[in-house]
């Protein structure tokens, strides 16, 4: 078995280090002994977080992988036996953000308060094609009178960071709560408006996160309009009725996310469903084994990451003031990795 499963990878790794390469991204194995902080870790967390998306990955490249995982080894031994870390595209400092599931008030049908939609994607979209962007879309009311509200919300500004996340809770004056996620988008690039504000002068770069945004926003109402329509993607959304409250949202993968071990990620560089060592400095140092089960598309890049911090106002409070420096390490099976690193 464990000879088998070391061999499992070996005809899709020459594919794997060839996409890596292809984009221009140095790869490097390390030790777990490099890792730091590594034999402190909880790893049967990680693993359990692990286990949720494994079995959805190409079972050709992951389905012996995930078997013998499924019969419940011991975490950290499993991850040390067919895994080895793997530093791609180290020579720049890695850069994590966090990310969070919004709560919002809402209703189901709108009023003098709930007045501001939350829409489902338009019929004829395709995904990957390019559609009007976000101040065509506000400014000249393309989306109304189609029926594709799913609800209204109070807040215009609590709408733009619900398509910044991409999914959430909606709160309902009947004390339901409505859950939506990503139904598809603009194809329109997404641009920050933090950065815009630095740019303008507004702010510091060290002053800038989604609190001071959402104030600056609502200070400002008619400026602050303008500079949401600074990023011309807009998002649109679904129901998602078959997640269970205490559990999270959905995320690339199509299965829940896990608060402080799930990770998005650019799956250019890094496959989803992967383990991933989050060595993250700044005012919260982070040591700890997550799993790249989400994307974003703001992440770019070998060493660019977003960290999953729960869901509601705390949660969005912590994730909005993580911007720091750090190292990403993924840990890949030993073919795919020694495919990436020969010299490793």
């Amino acid at each position: 078995m464990i000879g088998a499963l070391r061999s499992f990878a070996a005809a899709v790794a020459v594919t794997v280090a060839g996409a890596v390469s292809a984009l221009g991204a140095t790869a490097e194995i390390l030790r777990f002994d490099d890792l730091e902080g590594w034999a402190d870790d909880d790893h049967a967390a990680a693993f359990a977080v692990f286990l949720n998306t494994c079995g959805d990955l190409d079972a050709d490249t992951w389905g012996a992988l995930c078997a013998y995982a499924r019969s419940g080894p011991d975490p950290r031994a499993f991850f040390e036996l067919f895994f080895r870390p793997v530093l791609i595209g180290g020579e720049q400092p890695a850069l994590f953000t966090g990310y969070f599931e919004p709560e919002l008030n809402g209703a189901r049908n709108p009023d003098a308060r709930f007045r501001y939609p939350i829409y489902r994607t338009p019929p004829g979209l395709t995904r990957g094609q390019k559609w009007h962007s976000r101040a065509e879309i506000e400014n000249n009311g393309l989306l109304r009178g189609q029926g594709l509200e799913i609800a209204w919300v109070d807040d215009p500004v609590d709408v733009f960071f619900l398509q910044i996340q991409g999914s959430g809770r909606i709160r309902l004056r009947d004390g339901n709560a409505l859950r939506v996620g990503y139904g598809g988008a603009n194809g329109h690039e997404y641009r920050s408006v933090g950065q815009e504000l630095v740019r303008r002068g507004v702010f510091q770069p060290h002053q800038v996160s989604a609190q001071v945004i959402r104030n600056w926003v609502r200070n400002n109402p008619r400026d602050g309009r303008e500079l949401l329509q600074h990023n011309p993607s807009y998002v649109f959304f679904r129901r998602v009725t078959n997640v269970p409250a205490h559990l999270g949202p959905l995320g690339a993968m199509n299965r829940s996310i896990t608060q402080m071990r799930t990770v998005a990620v650019d799956p250019a560089f890094t496959p989803l469903g992967a383990p991933v060592w989050i060595e993250k400095g700044g005012r919260g140092p982070l040591r700890r084994l997550m799993v790249a089960q989400d994307t974003g598309s703001a992440i770019k890049g070998p060493q660019r990451a977003d960290i999953f911090f729960g869901t509601g106002d705390q949660a969005g409070r912590n994730a909005g003031a993580v911007r720091d420096a750090g190292r990403m390490v993924v840990l890949l099976p030993i073919d795919q990795a020694f495919a990436l690193a020969p010299g490793g």
